[in-house]
């Protein structure tokens, strides 16, 4: 008997058989590194010179103003520099991944479809949107470190365990990574992305106690506050940074910021299977 062979796939079918989450996710990732490795050149101002001239400006600088006060007290006892710099490293990770996570994201689904390119091949949704955290990962990794190498330059680290203050930092961006990411999969023109970084982004750098104690707010503003994964990584990576840390608050922010990543990536993982099946 004459074998019959299985018919050929239609031209731009989508395959069958999918890689698995991790395999996926390893394939995305090596391709974000590829970009990156050529466009790197243009990150390098925010990644290394952006913290220094930061902590210079509002550390050294405001700091020797504020230092010659009476706000020390309130502050612990510590240099407002020293106070400041683990909330900033906080803050960078939430900046940083807002801005990995909105028009990146959305120019892959309108503007030049690589993730509809992506799902063409072996890859599946789970690969795409771990991969994609996963670079994002690998990216407030980067900014994190160079930011704690610059605080130690400046002696504006209080405790060994400040050097975990790069994971606080992680994590922060992680908790806005993961649903910015889900709701900018589902948008179809950039305009929101002003809003977010306006109405959002910028008021929770200013108010989830980067620049002061979270107690000298109004006490009706204060739930609001603890409410942010902001809040939870600045007091995350102070404590840490000061050796101040409770046990059980510590593990209460990580709780949260992990609550945040968890929620938010199966979010995402619905937003993209939605926008990549249109």
């Amino acid at each position: 008997m004459t074998a019959i062979s299985p018919p050929a796939p239609a031209a731009g079918s989508i395959p069958q058989r999918r890689l698995s989450p991790i395999g996926g996710a390893r394939q995305v990732f090596e391709y974000k590194a590829l970009v990156y490795r050529r466009v790197w050149r243009g990150s390098v101002f925010s990644t290394f010179l952006s913290p220094v001239l930061f902590l210079a400006a509002m550390g050294v600088g405001l700091g020797s103003f504020v230092d010659h006060g009476n706000a020390i007290a309130s502050l612990g006892g510590v240099s407002y520099a020293t106070f400041l710099a683990p909330g900033l490293l906080a803050a960078q990770g939430m900046q940083t991944a807002a801005s990995e996570s909105t028009w990146t994201i959305m120019g892959g689904f309108v503007w030049d479809r690589t993730f509809h390119g992506m799902y063409a091949t072996p890859v599946s949704v789970a690969g795409i949107v771990f991969g994609q955290l996963a670079w994002v990962t690998a990216r407030l990794t980067m900014v994190a470190t160079a930011f704690f190498v610059v605080m130690v330059a400046f002696g504006f680290v209080g405790s060994p365990l400040g050097v975990l203050g790069i994971v606080a930092s992680v994590l922060t961006g992680l908790a806005f990574a993961a649903p910015i990411t889900a709701f900018a999969a589902g948008q179809k023109n950039d305009t929101v992305f002003s809003m977010i970084f306006r109405f959002f982004i910028t008021p929770l750098f200013l108010f989830s106690g980067t620049f002061f104690p979270i107690e000298q707010l109004p006490l009706i503003i204060r739930p609001i506050a603890w409410l942010t994964p902001t809040f939870h990584g600045v007091a995350l990576a102070r404590g840490l940074s000061l050796g101040t840390l409770d046990p059980l608050g510590g593990l209460v922010h990580l709780g949260v910021l992990v609550l945040y990543i968890v929620i938010g990536t199966a979010c995402a993982l619905l937003t993209f299977r939605r926008s990549l099946s249109k």
